[in-house]
């Protein structure tokens, strides 16, 4: 009798497990769609408490919604504790930690009063979004950019340089044909003008008004369409240049392990490592 409720006992975890941390079946899907968007609509219940009118009128409502919401979160908190295969793995790994933090805030806001509006930090949760919708396997495409942007770092750095110093110079020059009674009263605001200027922002909080400082800024102007196009060419090339040294190699087959860390699915049918979190699987 005692193995067959170990039996049942493990049967319902396991069957727990693929619903929680998994994505494959139509009730994983479900749980973290729900879960979705219970997260949304208990932010929008902490964004609501924060207005006035809306927290003198409904005041009370929000604060129900609020407990009921923090009961459902700990519940899921402790069933994925419960479930998890590795429990310490996830609770100190990222989703763990938002997870608690989520949940915390409530319990402290009964002693410390201005604590409920850390209730907000669950909309990191909304992350899991990326399980749902499979788009992990984007993953490959963000290591093409991120590498892109390391291989082309100096060049973007000396470029950023160069326009600093157009920006000194310019704002510089600013300073001495315009003058204080035209707003340019440092060389510091003139190049927070000429920043603002080669940027196509255009705050116009200052501007010049005299016939050369106008066509200084005609210059400028000009000259901020070829800055905002020369870093995009930059890591563009780059992109295209680690791209093309990539072999095209064929694939391998995947398995449907779970990650225990991070609930990662579709990892290749050799791997030891979570190619999402790194921990071991």
């Amino acid at each position: 009798m005692n193995q067959e409720k170990v039996r049942d006992k493990n049967s319902l975890r396991e069957r727990l497990y693929v619903i929680i941390f998994g994505t494959d079946t139509p009730a994983g899907k479900y749980f973290d769609i729900a879960l979705l968007w219970a997260i949304v609509l208990s932010t929008v219940a902490v964004m609501l408490e924060s207005v006035r009118e809306i927290q003198e009128n409904y005041g009370d409502w929000l604060l129900y919604a609020e407990y009921a919401f923090t009961v459902l979160f700990t519940i899921e908190f402790v069933l994925r504790m419960w479930t998890s295969r590795k429990p310490l793995g996830y609770l100190f790994s990222f989703y763990g930690i938002v997870d608690v933090l989520s949940i915390l805030p409530t319990y402290m806001a009964l002693f410390m009063a201005q604590s409920q509006f850390l209730r907000v930090i669950r909309i990191f949760r909304l992350m899991r979004v990326f399980r749902v919708l499979k788009l992990g396997r984007s993953m490959r495409e963000a290591d093409t950019l991120w590498s892109s942007l390391k291989a082309s770092r100096t060049k973007i750095g000396v470029f950023l340089f160069a326009v600093f110093n157009v920006a000194v110079i310019m704002g510089t020059v600013m300073y001495i044909v315009e003058g204080g009674e035209n707003g340019f009263t440092s060389i510091p605001r003139s190049i927070y003008w000429a920043i603002v200027t080669m940027t196509t922002v255009g705050f116009g909080d200052i501007h010049p008004h005299t016939a050369l400082g106008q066509f200084l800024a005609v210059v400028l102007m000009i000259m901020g369409y070829g800055i905002i196009a020369v870093p995009t060419g930059i890591v563009g090339a780059d992109i295209i240049r680690g791209s093309g040294d990539k072999p095209n190699v064929r694939l391998r087959p995947i398995n449907s392990n779970h990650c225990d860390n991070c609930g990662l699915t579709g990892h290749l049918e050799d791997a030891n490592y979570c190619r999402q979190c790194g921990s071991e699987l």
